[in-house]
């Protein structure tokens, strides 16, 4: 199997454990704390990532000292300790199929901090990409009816932003680390963060995993943080960053498809027209990517 073949494969497994997080997150929601959750998870995916990570470090030679770790700090607080927690949030709040489409717009968020941080050059229709993204925000927001589960929207509509900014002020050190490493110690500083907090607010971290919600709490540490992570990276490996970034393309739609068939999640006409025109943003940010990128590579 030649190496874009096993890219692909890569991808579809990314796919598919991203777009099943939410609707696994949702059946646990009301059992566990969402501070508790974030915290397990990306402790389970974090310590799946490490031995990667120390491999990566070795091979670029970095020794780590006080401003790597403020680094990871800064990062995890951003990426894991603020936006995730305002993801698991909205899962108890809304439909996990409207967080799973809401989240996905991350790519097309991170376009005009890419160019105000990184001062990228904006790719060919980012900004058309930008508003329909909008557009289909806002029919999710639904203006014209009352919806109950409004604060989820927002929560992760303003999770999904904050991402979008880990993820540039990320790329300002990713050759140095390399991708394992720096999402890997990224996740356990978070967790350390996390853990004072937890204790401080005297909010369980293992107290309240059962019978009834192990097996849920161990998928989402083990397959879509830790399996995840580590297909999308080897994703980026054997084909490049643009083609892996298919994923976030495959999730608003297959995300609400899972969400209907395996929580019965009714996708009423505003979230379709959201989901259309999220899909049709992140369709023509992905066009501008891949021609950026051949033109670059000519």
């Amino acid at each position: 199997m030649n190496s874009l073949k096993r890219g692909y494969i890569y991808i579809l497994l990314t796919a598919l454990a991203f777009s099943t997080m939410e609707v696994v997150g949702k059946t646990i929601a009301n059992q566990l704390n969402p501070l508790q959750l974030n915290f397990l998870r990306f402790l389970i995916g974090g310590l799946i990532l490490l031995p990667f990570g120390i491999s990566e470090l070795r091979t670029r030679k970095v020794t780590l000292m006080a401003d790597d770790f403020a680094f990871f700090a800064l990062t995890g607080f951003l990426g894991i300790v603020f936006s995730m927690s305002l993801f698991q949030t909205a899962i108890v709040y809304a439909k996990a199929s409207e967080v799973a489409v809401i989240v996905s717009t991350n790519p097309v968020f991170t376009v005009p901090f890419a160019y105000l941080i990184l001062k990228e050059k904006l790719p060919n229709n980012a900004v058309l990409a930008l508003v329909l993204c909008l557009v289909g925000l806002g029919f999710f927001l639904n203006p014209f009816g009352m919806r109950s589960d409004l604060r989820g929207i927002w929560l992760a509509i303003l999770s999904a932003v904050s991402f979008s900014l880990y993820g540039v002020i990320s790329r300002t050190r990713v050759e140095k680390y390399g991708s394992f490493a720096l999402n890997s110690l990224t996740f356990l500083v978070a967790c350390a963060m996390l853990l004072v907090y937890l204790s401080v607010r005297d909010i369980p971290t293992f107290t309240g995993i059962t019978s009834r919600n192990i097996m849920q709490v161990a998928y989402m540490g083990v397959v879509v943080t830790g399996l995840g992570y580590l297909f999308y990276f080897l994703a980026m490996k054997e084909t490049s960053a643009v083609t892996a970034a298919t994923v976030f393309f495959i999730k608003p739609a297959l995300a609400p498809i899972l969400s209907l068939i395996f929580l019965r999640e009714a996708l009423k006409v505003n979230t379709v027209l959201g989901i259309i025109f999220v899909l049709a943003g992140s369709f023509i940010l992905l066009q501008g990517k891949a021609r950026a990128a051949r033109l670059t590579e000519a």
